[in-house]
């Protein structure tokens, strides 16, 4: 006899989410869901973090039991060099994918400073010479684009292998940057610490899992405030910076006589494209042409995120939404660039009308339609890829429409420049709040999903815990639609919030949970805790601030968990990454960070556990600045 599929409600807390899985089945379309129940049960050595195949000798796996014969590779690495070394590429693999996310962007910036990208063009030249000036750039008397060159050098050397610190470092708080200084963790270039990382975990090389794990931390911070500030900065001066607007989520954005065009992945470089384009008169002279109202361009993930924060267009799904969003027989295209694109939306797409679209040559899916975007050209792409989704409307079938529910509004857009501007240009107000109690901490939470948890359940539940305890939450990449949903990003979300940040909301008329961009900009929030700790005269470690990521799945996330943590910002995920198979290693991410960095991780996959940890915890740094608990 089969199995019985597990019930929609048990896989995730949406009823939009819930009705396209039913969906799914009886369309026998494949979803996420269905490949991690065939996946089980899983490989423990591979959970353990103790299989090795970095060489030919192998590959290799260590066995746990005393007694075992596998206590060693065939090179002669233990289980605590296997599970740092296997640790220490994940780390690099997720700082490579944001950081040359912020390399594209120093490039497109170039090309609009040599005239090789006509279409696109210096939108905020008020950051530029913002950021400028803390690069150490010269502005005064000086015009746009003489800066713009020396502010792409001084990006493009961080990258590089010549310098001691990165630029950004400015921002860190003095004592933090001793700390690095003193554990040799002070990140030179990013490519130069992706690159040693790779080295050091090369058979032969970085043989102590301490060492090893401490590369990871330096690593990680070469990202944070590296490659993700600098790709978050650019993308502000390029595209302007978030204010907040209204917008709507879920999949009630899709219109049922409109053409769908539906973007996915984390650059804002096509979808800033693709959204102008859609605004054309003659596109949608074309798509009226062809029977459809108009031309609806909605967000999934962090390409989503950007476009919602910056220019209030609305978001279909999170990452276990973006194979629903086709399920509903109305999306004409998904144009994705890259990061978190599941290859089977290639064969979703397939079962549908949907055309599937790729832009990024390091980032091709085979079955897709690819398109070689290339900023010299961008507009004229842009229409032709508006024009394949109005093809695509005219052989959609009706009869297979079904959207699921009505949109939920949302007030999003937030960012350090926008929450100053609500403060009237001072920290001074957030300061109070937070010393007078009405804002007893502020938590990060970052976006993924993983089929490993009702999906958005922990995500949803913590800010729930937390906001009513009068603790501020600030939402990055996925978690973004699911606090939407919850209705979280509305002013009148304060009303499940304490009495204390309730206050505040109403005195600001903001959300209690503040929208703060995608899965990169989470360089905004270390920003952020960097100017609160500056104001303070204190390091960032002595701050009432966590982040946290319940549902986390992605190598990018335990890179962005590793740099707040050595930034002395602990960090809560809801299952440990792959290294619980050494005691060493799970050790120093539980404990022996905290000596180093005064911040380590917590793993707990409840929670309301969780957020009681938290609190704990931000009660003793509240009590240790000498405020109230």
């Amino acid at each position: 006899m089969s199995k019985q599929p597990t019930p929609a409600k048990e896989l995730t807390i949406w009823e939009d989410a819930q009705k396209m899985i039913e969906k799914a089945r009886r369309d026998g379309v494949e979803t996420v869901w269905d490949r991690f129940a065939q996946q089980q049960p899983g490989c423990k050595f591979c959970e353990l973090g103790l299989t090795c195949k970095n060489c030919n000798m192998g590959p290799c796996r260590i066995s746990l039991k005393e007694n075992g014969k596998m206590q060693r590779g065939v090179c002669g690495a233990d289980g605590d060099v296997i599970v740092a070394r296997n640790f220490g590429r994940f780390v690099a693999g997720g700082a490579a994918g944001h950081s040359d996310h912020g390399r594209d962007l120093i490039e497109v910036l170039e090309a609009i400073i040599e005239g090789r990208a006509p279409d696109y063009k210096i939108t905020d030249e008020k950051k530029l010479r913002t950021v400028a000036a803390e690069l150490g750039i010269s502005t005064e008397g000086r015009e746009t684009i003489p800066i713009a060159e020396d502010l792409v050098e001084a990006c493009f050397a961080d990258f590089g292998s010549r310098k001691k610190e990165l630029g950004f470092v400015c921002r860190v708080p003095e004592v933090r940057q001793e700390i690095w200084r003193k554990y040799k963790v002070m990140p030179r270039g990013v490519d130069r610490e992706i690159a040693e990382m790779m080295h050091r975990t090369h058979m032969g090389c970085d043989n102590d899992a301490v060492s090893t794990m401490l590369h990871s931390a330096k690593t990680a911070l070469a990202d944070g405030w590296g490659g993700s500030m600098i790709g978050t900065e650019l993308s502000d001066i390029i595209f302007g910076v978030p204010t907040p607007a209204k917008s709507q989520v879920n999949l009630g954005v899709i219109k049922v006589d409109m053409v769908n065009v539906l973007v996915h992945g984390h650059n804002p470089v096509v979808s800033e494209m693709v959204l102008a384009a859609a605004r054309d008169p003659q596109m949608l002279a074309q798509a009226k042409k062809a029977g459809a109202a108009g031309i609806n361009i909605g967000g999934l993930c962090c390409t989503g995120n950007e476009l919602l924060g910056r220019q209030g267009i609305p978001m279909a799904g999170n990452h276990l939404m973006t194979e629903l969003a086709i399920v509903t027989g109305a999306v004409e295209a998904v144009v994705v660039d890259y990061q978190c694109i599941m290859p089977s939306m290639v064969q979703v797409a397939a079962c549908y009308h949907t055309k599937f679209i790729t832009t990024a040559d390091k980032a091709r899916f085979t079955g897709a339609t690819h398109i070689s975007f290339n900023t010299a050209t961008a507009a004229q792409q842009a229409s032709e890829i508006i024009e394949m989704a109005i093809e695509a409307y005219a052989v959609r079938d009706q009869s297979r429409v079904e959207i699921p529910v009505a949109p939920v509004d949302v007030v999003t857009g937030f960012s350090n420049e926008a929450l100053l501007n609500m403060l009237g240009g001072s920290l001074d107000p957030l300061l109070d709040a937070i010393k007078d109690g009405s804002i007893r901490g502020v938590v990060a939470i970052v976006g993924c999903n993983n089929p490993k948890f009702q999906h958005d359940s922990q995500n949803v539940g913590l800010a729930k815990e937390l906001i009513k305890r009068d603790i501020l939450v600030l939402a990055t990449g996925c978690i973004t639609t699911a606090a939407g949903k919850a209705g979280l990003l509305v002013p009148e979300g304060s009303e499940m919030a304490g009495p204390g940040l309730k206050k505040i909301c109403s005195a600001l008329h903001i959300p209690p949970v503040l929208h703060f961009g995608s899965c990169v900009d989470n360089s905004r929030v270390i920003h952020l805790c960097g100017l609160i700790a500056n104001a303070l005269g204190v390091d960032i470690s002595d701050l009432p601030v966590w982040g946290a990521s319940p549902e986390w799945y992605s190598e990018k996330a335990v890179a962005i968990g590793l740099y707040c943590v050595a930034s002395g910002i602990p960090v809560h995920i809801g299952t440990p990454p792959q290294i619980t198979g050494s005691k060493l290693v799970t050790d120093i991410a539980l404990n022996g960070l905290e000596e180093l960095f005064g911040a380590a991780f917590l793993v707990e996959p409840d929670y309301a556990q969780a957020a009681e940890k938290m609190d704990e915890r931000i009660i003793a740094k509240r009590l240790a600045l000498g405020l109230s608990a």
